[in-house]
């Protein structure tokens, strides 16, 4: 009989296992605590558990643990990790410094089916979804790692640990195309982890019906849109998910999720820059008629170059006049600065190691 990995196992599914092993109930929560919050590797590093113990549950269990297959460090601080999963395959995680924060990027496919024009990650294809427990597991993965390192990091809010502070759902995949695994997995990392809902953000391409969906079953953290066009043409063009939800319909969808937030949550728009193609003033016009009546923010984010794109990065002259056209307009709009372009890490960037 295979073993249980204890990781992959659900609160209730923990608790189930803990009575079919004969044990109180008491002592599921205790193994969730070594597993969520002191993120042990094994079993038998469950020191509040008896020897006996560990070596009757290690006979049924065992703690699976992500790979560190590598590491790079960007000039700017920024780290990537390339983690192997138990199947093989592997996934690529990014942890960004500030000078306040560690922000975790991490993925939720094995590649992408979306195909988008600006993004290295799609051109590898669809692999498959991740599981909740190695969606989490990138968290964990880091944050032991970097607890071994003697770089100054800032605090992490529950119990002054220092560590992550923040989380991003903007590694390799749609984290919508998985939704039942990326909802699981939230309510892991703000149950059994500890992490507020208003530190942790998704990123989608535009998976319409799922938007509303997500805020019905998961923790409502914040949303970012990957909408980077005004038009359906342009966007037909960047990104083959509005052939099937064009913008009307995505925004349809996103004043419906509106709905279901508080009223001080804001969507974010993250909108990829691209000279020639939506970087005109027309498309900063077309950009704030769109955006009315959506409680919402735009990240600009000057494309990212890797080998192969025929797109190019647009003058920062361009960039401040499209930003200040959409201030004008009465929208909160920032400027993304992307960092770890030097080892691939930056948005748009994430490919695994795998062949170009």
């Amino acid at each position: 009989m295979s073993k249980i990995n204890l990781r992959a196992l659900s609160k209730a599914a923990m608790e189930e296992f803990v009575k079919e092993q004969g044990l109180p109930a008491y002592r599921a929560k205790q193994i969730l605590h070594w597993i969520y919050e002191k993120r042990v590797e094994s079993i038998k590093d469950i020191t509040e558990l008896s020897r006996e113990l560990r070596d009757k549950l290690s006979d049924a269990a065992y703690v699976s643990n992500l790979q560190l297959l590598s590491r790079q460090a960007s000039k700017d601080g920024t780290e990537k990790f390339l983690f192997g999963l138990e199947d093989g395959e592997s996934i690529e995680s990014v942890l960004i410094p500030d000078e306040d924060r560690h922000t975790l990027c991490i993925s939720s496919q094995v590649g992408c089916a979306m195909s988008c024009g600006f993004c290295l990650t799609g051109g590898i294809g669809f692999k498959r979804n991740l599981k909740a427990h190695e969606i989490v597991d990138q968290i964990i993965a880091v944050s032991r790692l970097i607890s071994k390192t003697n770089r100054p990091i800032p605090p992490l809010t529950k119990g002054g640990e220092r560590g992550v502070t923040n989380i991003v759902l903007m590694g390799m995949g749609e984290p919508l195309l998985n939704l039942d695994e990326v909802v699981e997995a939230l309510h892991r990392i703000t149950e059994l982890m500890g992490f507020s809902k208003r530190r942790i953000t998704l990123s989608t391409c535009g998976i319409a019906p799922a938007i509303p969906e997500l805020y019905r079953k998961a923790p409502h953290v914040n949303l970012a849109i990957s909408l980077n066009a005004t038009t359906d043409d342009v966007r037909n063009r960047l990104m083959p998910v509005n052939r099937k939800y064009p913008i009307r319909v995505l925004l349809d969808a996103c004043r419906k999720a509106q709905l279901l937030l508080s009223s001080r949550d804001r969507i974010t728009f993250e909108y990829v820059m691209i000279d020639s193609m939506n970087d005109s003033l027309a498309d900063a016009k077309r950009l704030v008629a769109l955006l009315k009546g959506i409680p919402s923010k735009v990240n600009l984010i000057p494309f990212n170059p890797f080998a192969g794109s025929t797109f190019k990065r647009p003058s920062d002259e361009r960039v401040l006049a499209f930003q200040e056209i959409l201030v004008r307009g009465k929208i909160y709009t920032f400027i993304r600065k992307s960092k770890g372009q030097d080892i691939l890490a930056a948005c748009g960037q994430l490919k695994a190691g795998y062949k170009a």
